[in-house]
C-alpha cells in the first residue's frame, strides 16, 4: 500500500478501511506507542538514578546502615 494513500485516508471519513489499510495503521500506532513507552522508561530511570546519585553519591548498591 502506497504511503501517500495511508495519508489520504481519514479514520473520520465514511468508507471502512481496507483489511491492509486498518493493518498498517495499527502497526504505526503500536511502533510509535513503543517509541513512546522507551522513552518514558528511559526518562523514568534516568530519574530514579539522578536521585540516588544526588543521595548516595557514586556507591553502586544500597548497603544497610549500621546502628
Amino acid at each position: 500500500m502506497a504511503e501517500e494513500e495511508i495519508n489520504k485516508y481519514r479514520l473520520t471519513s465514511m468508507e471502512e478501511p481496507s483489511d491492509e489499510m486498518l493493518a498498517y495503521i495499527m502497526r504505526e500506532a503500536a511502533e510509535d506507542a513503543r517509541k513512546s513507552n522507551e522513552a518514558a522508561l528511559k526518562k523514568y530511570f534516568g530519574e530514579i538514578a539522578e536521585m540516588y546519585k544526588k543521595k548516595y553519591g557514586d556507591r553502586k548498591c544500597l548497603q544497610k546502615s549500621q546502628s
